[in-house]
């Protein structure tokens, strides 16, 4: 497994990332180490969670996936590079939930508690939140790294312009500076290549991209003649929804058999195509790889090793590039 700086930071993380927002409630505890287990032996040593995960849970499952994170890294903490994110409900009062400094505060020492652990290498916040001046969160933010509590800081779904203000802000306050961002990126939504992955290019903010195989729709496993099945991201509590209004559409169902056509011609499986194609571009940092049992970690961990050939890349291109101007039609 390769390992690269993340952006303009000293920090080196492995070259795919687990994700783990499937731990406990789409994937039990025992499933879950197995996931964990099987991505240390493919070499993944950069570990996202959040403290709102397991995806598609509630107030009562929140934090159980770092609670699951941090049984398994008892004893070997120090082999691992982990990453977490705030801004979701944590609790009932208005006050547990967003990016003010009492919320990042509170929510940073219950994420150590649950994780089992003194300091977090990468703390994020999961969405950005109007509601609260940057200087406040970035104060915060800065605070829990003179403290020792956080290594390095990062953001997640951040529009460019909010990115900008806040690098902008943190240079301008000498407060600690975003070294990375998490945006939704892969084959089927490709956006963010306007603005976004330019902007991190020039400022030497790392690209920690989620949802490189779509959900799973990346896979080509899905048919739009049945109903989703169950156990999917598309059926998933309440977070089906918003699966199902990303990718369920016959315009992506259509892409998805051409792009599985070009895999078959390539030799590999969708999902290692796909995967691939994100490690091409050169503001890709680590893409968030997740899975629901652990043999599915292997066509995504081949891509690491798989290059896409000049020609293949330019039909890719050309077939995708609606997704790229968000003109794709519904």
């Amino acid at each position: 497994m390769q390992h690269v700086r993340l952006g303009h930071s000293g920090l080196q993380v492995s070259r795919l990332c687990l994700g783990t927002m499937t731990f406990g409630l789409q994937v039990d505890e025992a499933d879950s180490i197995t996931i964990l287990d099987r991505a240390a032996e493919g070499g993944i040593s950069f570990i996202d969670t959040a403290d709102a995960y397991p995806l598609g849970g509630d107030l009562t499952t929140a934090g159980r996936t770092e609670e699951i994170v941090g049984r398994w890294l008892h004893g070997r903490r120090d082999d691992f590079v982990l990453a977490t994110k705030c801004f979701a409900p944590t609790g009932r009062r208005p006050w547990h939930m967003g990016n003010s400094r009492r919320h990042v505060i509170d929510a940073a020492e219950a994420s150590l508690r649950r994780l089992g652990t003194d300091f977090i290498d990468l703390y994020q916040l999961h969405f950005d939140d109007p509601g609260v001046p940057i200087d406040e969160t970035l104060g915060a933010l800065d605070y829990l790294v003179h403290a020792g509590k956080v290594r390095y800081i990062g953001c997640s779904n951040f529009l460019a312009y909010r990115l900008a203000l806040a690098l902008g802000r943190s240079d301008t306050l000498g407060l600690a500076r975003f070294v990375s961002v998490q945006p939704r990126y892969n084959l089927l939504f490709r956006e963010f290549e306007r603005e976004l992955l330019p902007l991190c290019l020039e400022q030497g903010v790392g690209v920690i991209p989620f949802n490189p195989i779509a959900g799973g729709m990346l896979t080509g496993k899905h048919d739009r003649a049945r109903t989703p099945d169950e156990g999917t991201r598309f059926t998933l509590g309440n977070a089906a929804r918003t699966y199902q209004d990303r990718y369920w559409h016959d315009h992506v169902f259509d892409t998805v058999d051409a792009l599985a056509a070009i895999a078959a011609e390539a030799g590999v499986a969708l999902a290692t195509l796909a995967v691939a194609w994100t490690l091409r571009h050169p503001a890709i940092t680590a893409p968030i790889i997740g899975a629901s049992r652990a043999g599915q970690l292997d066509a995504t961990l081949a891509a690491v090793d798989f290059v896409i050939d000049d020609d293949i890349a330019v039909r890719i291109d050309e077939l995708t590039a609606p997704y790229r101007r968000g003109d794709a039609p519904r």
